[in-house]
C-alpha cells in the first residue's frame, strides 16, 4: 500500500531535479550565447528530451523569467550574507560592488530587463521584491550608522548599480574600470566633516560653513575673535598680528614696485 505513495515521491523528486538541471543550464547557455537558443539547444545542453523542457517551461519566455529572478534571488541572498559579516556601511558597498561585478558577467539580465517592457511579470516581480527589501535593510543600517548620505533612496542604488555595470563593461582595461566604480560608489559617503584650521592666510575662515553669523577670525592667525556689538569689527587678535600683516603688506607692495622696475622700458 506504500508503493503508490513512494512512486509519488520519487517521481516528485525526479521532476524537481530535472527543472533545476534545465534552469542551470539555461543559465549557462544564455551567458554564452545569449538569449537567442532555442530550447531545444537547452534541452540538448541539459541531456533532457524537449518534452522535460516543455513540461516545466512552456515557452521561452517563462524560461528566461525564470532564468531572471534566479539571478535575483542570488542577489538577495547575497545581500543577507553581506549583512551579517560586514559593518553596515561596508556591508552595503562591498554589497554593490558584488552586484555590479556579476553584471558585467551577464549581460543578458540587464539586456533582458531593459529590453523588455513587459517585465517584470508574476515570478521575477516576487524576486525584485525580495531583493528591494534586502537592499533597503542595507541601506538603512548604512544610514543609522552614518555611512552614506541621508538622501539616497534604494531605486538610486538599483540605477547605479546598472549603470556601474555599463561603467565596467565599457573599459579595456579592468583595474581602471574597478577603480571609475569605487569612485562612482564613493558619491554616495557622507561627506567628511571639516574643521577650522588655524593656518595663516586663510580669509574663509571669516565665513566657515558651521560658523555663528557674527563669528569672526583673525586674518593673520585664524584665531577666534570676540566681536563688540558696536564700532568696526577686528581683523586681527592684537598687535602682534596686525604688525605682522603690515609687514606683508609693505613687502607686497615692494615687490610690485621692483617688478614694475625691472620691466623694459618703451
Amino acid at each position: 500500500m506504500t508503493a503508490a505513495p513512494d512512486a509519488a515521491l520519487a517521481g516528485r523528486a525526479d521532476a524537481r531535479r530535472n527543472r533545476e538541471i534545465v534552469l542551470r543550464t539555461a543559465m549557462r547557455v544564455f551567458a554564452e550565447e545569449g538569449l537567442e537558443v532555442s530550447l531545444g539547444r537547452i534541452a540538448h545542453r541539459a541531456g533532457v528530451g524537449a518534452g522535460t523542457v516543455y513540461r516545466h517551461f512552456p515557452s521561452k519566455e517563462i524560461l528566461v523569467e525564470a532564468v531572471l529572478a534566479e539571478h535575483v534571488q542570488g542577489f538577495v541572498v547575497s545581500a543577507g550574507e553581506w549583512a551579517g559579516r560586514a559593518a553596515p556601511g561596508d556591508a552595503l558597498f562591498g554589497f554593490l560592488l558584488e552586484v555590479i561585478e556579476k553584471l558585467v558577467g551577464r549581460k543578458h539580465v540587464c539586456d533582458a530587463l531593459t529590453a523588455d517592457k513587459g517585465w517584470p511579470r508574476a515570478v521575477l516581480a516576487a524576486a525584485a521584491q525580495r531583493f528591494h527589501k534586502a537592499l533597503a535593510r542595507l541601506l538603512r543600517d548604512a544610514k543609522q550608522a552614518g555611512a552614506i548620505r541621508a538622501d539616497v533612496r534604494v531605486d538610486d542604488l538599483a540605477a547605479l548599480a546598472v549603470g556601474g555595470a555599463a561603467l565596467r563593461s565599457a573599459h579595456r582595461d579592468l583595474a581602471r574600470g574597478t577603480r571609475l566604480v569605487r569612485l562612482l560608489l564613493d558619491g554616495l559617503r557622507t561627506p567628511a566633516v571639516t574643521k577650522a584650521s588655524g593656518l595663516r592666510d586663510a580669509p574663509s575662515l571669516q565665513r566657515h560653513e558651521t560658523a555663528a553669523p557674527r563669528e569672526r577670525h583673525c586674518e593673520e592667525c585664524g584665531a577666534r575673535l570676540r566681536v563688540r556689538a558696536t564700532g568696526r569689527p577686528p581683523r586681527y587678535c592684537g598687535p602682534t598680528c596686525r604688525q605682522r600683516a603690515r609687514r606683508r603688506r609693505v613687502d607686497g607692495e615692494g615687490g610690485r614696485i621692483l617688478g614694475h622696475l625691472d620691466e623694459p622700458s618703451s
